[in-house]
């Protein structure tokens, strides 16, 4: 017999420890700069999508005073639609501009169909509706499209540096351009648009533009609407970058969160700066960490933030008294 049984001696391995991990993960970034950038440069990029996320969430709770859990289903269905323009034979990238106006007909009439009897409720009451349409609709898409995981092949090469130590791949540099591009497309409608200045008046004092003559119904509905467009091309280019599935939308309902709570509402540098830190952060502990922590280090780092807004605010009452 041959092989190391065969002696009778048990040559045990040691254990590598979850710190033994992160300890060689972080000698391995020391010991190879490139790859530190590597994961910064595709943290910024993806970063800039979930900022295009965020800043749909952060219009609707500021417009309209509704926390939307169902933000990261309409990702979600932009990707679906992404997906099924693959299917009859359409590149995917056209999602982008197909994509958003699909979604704001669904966001459009969700608000004429629920969302109207919530707004001007409590945000408590806003967040258990949302909540509850959002399994819904987790429901309807695992039964309409299956519970498979799902991508848009696009094609998109990728171009290496430093001897291929660094690669970025197109699909994630079109796809941060192009939030970055809607994000200012957004900031010149509101500015300009009359909707937009409706859409503005409203979100300052929704009485006052009542009393001006501004049909509130109508712009949250239009606003709701353009959220879930947003939304959309969100989706359209996690379907091209990543995967979708049915139930997946609720880590993109928590990223978008987490960047409205740290930049505040109508803030857009600050929720583009937030959400490109967010990738950043979230690949490096995904790498660190390792991928399997990478969900959980963005639930940890949201309630970290909460509990650490939560001690300010304290803080600044007690500063007032």
């Amino acid at each position: 017999m041959s092989g190391g049984r065969a002696s009778g001696v048990c040559i045990r391995r040691k254990r590598r420890t979850p710190i033994d991990t992160i300890i060689g993960n972080l000698n391995i970034l020391v010991i190879a700069p490139p790859l530190s950038l590597q994961l910064l440069v595709n943290g910024l990029m993806v970063g800039a999508l979930f900022a295009l996320v965020a800043y749909g969430m952060a219009l609707v709770w500021g417009v309209m005073n509704v926390i939307n859990i169902t933000q990261g289903e309409f990702v979600v269905l932009g990707g679906y639609v992404t997906v099924l323009l693959v299917d009859i034979g359409i590149h995917p990238f056209f999602g982008v501009f197909v994509a958003p106006v699909v979604m704001y007909a669904f966001g459009w009439a969700l608000y004429r169909t629920v969302i109207f009897r919530i707004v001007d409720k409590d945000l408590f009451v806003s967040i258990l509706a949302t909540f509850g349409i959002s399994i819904l609709l987790q429901q309807l898409m695992n039964q309409v499209f299956g519970a498979d995981i799902r991508r848009a092949d696009h094609g998109f090469a990728t171009w290496p540096f430093f001897d291929n130590i660094v690669t970025i791949e197109q699909i994630k540099l079109l796809g941060a351009v192009t939030s970055l591009a809607w994000g200012g497309f957004l900031i010149y409608f509101l500015k300009k648009s009359r909707l937009g200045q409706a859409i503005r008046a409203t979100a300052q004092n929704a009485r006052a533009a009542r009393t001006m003559g501004i049909d509130t119904d109508k712009v949250y509905a239009a606003t709701y609407g353009i959220n879930a467009a947003v939304c959309g091309v969100a989706g359209a280019l996690v379907a091209m970058i990543w995967v979708i599935e049915p139930f997946i939308g609720l880590i993109y309902t928590i990223r978008a969160f987490l960047i409205v709570i740290v930049a505040g509402l109508g803030n857009l540098v600050g929720v583009v700066i937030a959400g490109v830190s967010l990738g950043a952060a979230e690949n490096f502990a995904g790498f660190i960490l390792g991928t399997e922590f990478q969900v959980g280090f963005i639930f940890a780092l949201l309630v970290v933030i909460l509990v650490g807004r939560s001690y300010l605010l304290d803080r600044k009452r007690e500063y007032l008294k």
